[in-house]
């Protein structure tokens, strides 16, 4: 029986062949600092844009370092969702951000947009309670750091 017409479209383990930074552990398997969970992008799913979910666990918090500056042709979208679904605002955290010269000290649930061209980061983790869910989508075709 062949498979369903749309069933790529669903995409519900790791795809194999993604290289990553070393910061981010080996595709697909937990480190005591993150799970990077699932990715998609054309590799994947042809034409789809690149998107990834990663569990940030309470050992990433590192005030010394973190995801450097850089900039990007394409816009993205940068996530940080809270877990204490009594206070699902709230980040159980704070990560700080920067968005060109800008310091922001993220505490809450937030979408960030990164227009293409815009420098931003770096990213410290400066304290993690509990975990916290992080979504990144590029819009447009994806160009690495």
């Amino acid at each position: 029986m062949a498979g369903r017409k749309y069933e790529k479209h669903i995409v519900t383990k790791f795809a194999p062949g993604l290289a990553l930074p070393e910061f981010r552990g080996k595709p697909g398997e937990p480190t005591e600092r993150s799970h990077f969970m699932m990715w998609l992008g054309d590799g994947v799913v042809k034409g789809s844009p690149y998107v990834e979910a990663v569990w940030l666990w309470p050992a990433a918090a590192d005030p010394k370092g973190g995801f450097p500056q850089h900039v990007h042709g394409h816009d993205e979208i940068i996530g940080f969702f809270g877990t204490d679904t009594s206070k699902v605002l709230e980040l159980g955290g704070e990560i700080e951000f920067w968005l060109e010269d800008e310091r922001y000290l993220l505490t809450r649930s937030c979408l960030i947009y990164v227009p293409g061209g815009m420098k931003h980061c770096p990213i410290v983790f400066r304290r993690i309670e509990r975990p916290i869910f992080h979504f990144l989508m590029t819009l447009g075709e994806y160009d690495s750091v």
